[in-house]
């Protein structure tokens, strides 16, 4: 479940342009935030020279265009995007960023998309300049921008098997609050959703309706305002302190067939299945300072994760210990085999960018360069033509460091992009599956080894006992 937000950045007060696109790149790029620069993309950009690139793309929309803006120009556009912690990880999201700018900029315009990791949440931070690609026109903010943004947000997030918020509020919570409040529904969410429950049982009437109630679990209190508390409440709850549509006299207004109810589903979230959990270590846990408390809560987790151990086991076929230890082995194998895979296709694609990308820039700096170089390299022509030159040199080393000696031409490079691409999104859906099945092995291997070593310790000090 990912949310996103939408910032036009302008130059401010007391910075010029390249300042100010300087200073939001450089954030966004912070190498400890960024896995030191290993979670940074780059659209028709290098992103180490993004902002030298984004302000040579405004100087070129002005000289082509004629027109100027002033204080009041967008000069990039910022957009945040988070996600639910354990829900994706941080290659998955930079991706996923990368898709939903492309999509949402119709590959029209250059962008830097970095992955930050600093906090619990996962979450990019994307840069898109305000000009397009061919200088010639700029990204106009629209009316119902960040709707259309968290549209095709929730598209990406149901395509890769994420869940989205249905129906978020037009003003919502923070970050932390909203993901507060779905870690943990509260008993009042839980009791709407029982009740939505049993009125789509079509009781007769409100005494059926508390019936129903009950058998689901609730103690029903009587009264002049009829309250409930479910098995894992210490306090009854009132009905008229539910929100809209819950009171006693709008239920019995629902059952009587004069007004219809609208079921709450504020959140569609993916199912998933129960997992096994690495058996706790009570004696350490002791040792480090913990209380008998919980030393019985620990006990109690242990018996309950052998219990989706065996049950693991058991439905896998994987009774044998050789069996488990085998398969452990060769899904570990097909892991590392695709997560290879995967690192060496998304290496080319960045290679890829950034050779195309350079490719056109040492194109349109050619000619500047070449006339810094007549002109005795002339600080008066640097100082005039900093940017182009900049960048033919920025592009010149791109190319040392590849080992690029004969160019490529740019449509065959698109070709072999293309052709990456698809053969990396076809691994990234295996990837998912070995590496889910993977981990699920490697837990249930790591408690069968536990409880096997204990075994074998029981049975040495019972051998020795019998010795004496």
């Amino acid at each position: 479940m990912a949310t996103t937000r939408l910032m036009p950045l302008h130059t401010g007060k007391g910075r010029d342009v390249c300042t100010a696109i300087s200073d939001i790149i450089d954030y966004a790029e912070n190498p400890e935030k960024t896995d030191y620069g290993r979670l940074i993309t780059g659209y028709e950009c290098d992103s180490r020279t993004a902002d030298a690139e984004f302000l040579f793309s405004k100087r070129q929309y002005a000289a082509l265009t004629g027109r100027t803006r002033g204080a009041d120009d967008v000069i990039a556009y910022h957009l945040r995007q988070s996600f639910v912690p354990g829900e994706i990880t941080p290659e998955e999201a930079n991706r996923i960023g990368c898709e939903l700018t492309r999509r949402f900029t119709n590959g029209n315009h250059a962008f830097v998309v970095c992955t930050h990791i600093d906090k619990h949440h996962i979450h990019n931070h994307i840069i898109w300049d305000s000009t397009s690609l061919d200088c010639t026109r700029k990204f106009r903010n629209f009316w119902g921008s960040t709707r259309a943004v968290r549209r095709l947000n929730d598209t990406l997030c149901i395509e890769n098997g994420l869940s989205i918020v249905e129906t978020p509020k037009r003003h919502g919570k923070s970050y932390n609050k909203w993901l507060g409040d779905q870690a943990k529904p509260s008993n009042r969410e839980i009791l709407r959703v029982a009740i939505d429950a049993s009125l789509a049982q079509k009781p007769a009437d409100f005494d059926a309706l508390l019936k129903l109630l009950r058998k689901a679990g609730y103690e029903v209190k009587p009264g002049k305002i009829s309250s409930l508390r479910g098995k894992n409440q210490k306090r009854f709850i009132r009905l008229d302190t539910l929100g809209s549509g819950y009171g006693e006299t709008e239920l019995r207004a629902v059952l009587s067939g004069e007004k219809a109810q609208k079921p709450r589903k504020e959140i569609i979230r993916s199912v998933s299945e129960k997992q096994v959990n690495l058996l706790v270590d009570i004696q350490a846990k002791l040792r480090a300072g913990k209380g008998v408390g919980y030393e019985r809560w620990a006990k109690v987790f242990n018996l309950k994760q052998m219990a989706q151990t065996v049950n693991y086991l058991t439905e896998h076929s994987l009774l044998e210990y050789d069996a488990l230890a085998s398969k452990t082995t060769s899904a570990t194998a097909r892991y590392n085999e695709l997560s290879t895979q995967i690192k060496v296709a998304e290496k080319r694609l960045a290679e890829i960018a950034v050779l195309k990308t350079q490719i056109v820039n040492y194109a349109k700096t050619r000619d500047t360069y070449v006339a810094y170089r007549k002109a005795g390299y002339s600080k008066k022509f640097l100082s005039e033509h900093e940017s182009d030159i900049l960048l033919h040199k920025a592009a010149k080393k791109s190319f040392d460091e590849l080992g690029v000696k004969k160019f490529p031409t740019v449509k065959s490079l698109q070709a072999e992009y293309a052709a990456i691409l698809a053969e990396k999104k076809a691994a990234y859906a295996d990837y998912r599956k070995v590496r889910d099945e993977m981990k699920d092995l490697l837990t249930v291997k790591a408690n069968v080894d536990r409880l096997l070593g204990t075994d074998r310790c029981q049975e040495e000090k019972e051998k020795e006992h019998g010795q004496r």
